[in-house]
């Protein structure tokens, strides 16, 4: 995970690393505060990777309080740009399918656009929209 946030356009890891976090207690915080709670096997969680073994990327598809989701999907950078994202995200819900859950969900920041462009390349239908604020 840590390798995936460099260059990151979502929006609370930004926030992380903009508070002075490393990438490393990034990943460390956004592992134990959201998916630790997660109820689904880490079974579902996929990293992808090359022939040789470098990793390319991961997804966590996971079941939350609320929904089964793609709880988080990131590709490194030295692979972003190469439709691997794709890959991933279908790999996700398939294995989220398989539940035979009702539906899927997944969100993601408008400044990622990017990652909007693949949840709409995957069939993902936009059908809310969210405000998160902070006090500053």
């Amino acid at each position: 995970m840590t390798l995936v946030l460099e260059g990151t356009l979502d929006a609370h890891s930004r926030a992380d690393l903009a508070s002075g976090l490393s990438a490393r207690e990034a990943a460390e915080q956004q592992f134990g505060e959201e998916f630790a709670g997660c109820t689904s096997p880490r079974e579902w969680w996929r990293i992808a990777e090359l022939p040789g073994g470098a990793p390319v990327g991961f997804v966590i598809p996971a079941r939350n309080n609320y929904h089964h989701t793609i709880a988080y999907i990131g590709v490194v950078p030295a692979h972003r740009g190469h439709g691997h994202i794709d890959d991933l995200l279908a790999e996700g819900t398939r294995v989220l399918a398989a539940q035979d859950v009702p539906r899927i969900r997944a969100a993601t920041d408008l400044a990622n656009v990017p990652m909007a462009k693949a949840f709409e390349r995957a069939g993902y239908v936009n059908f809310e929209r969210s405000v998160n604020m902070t006090w500053s």
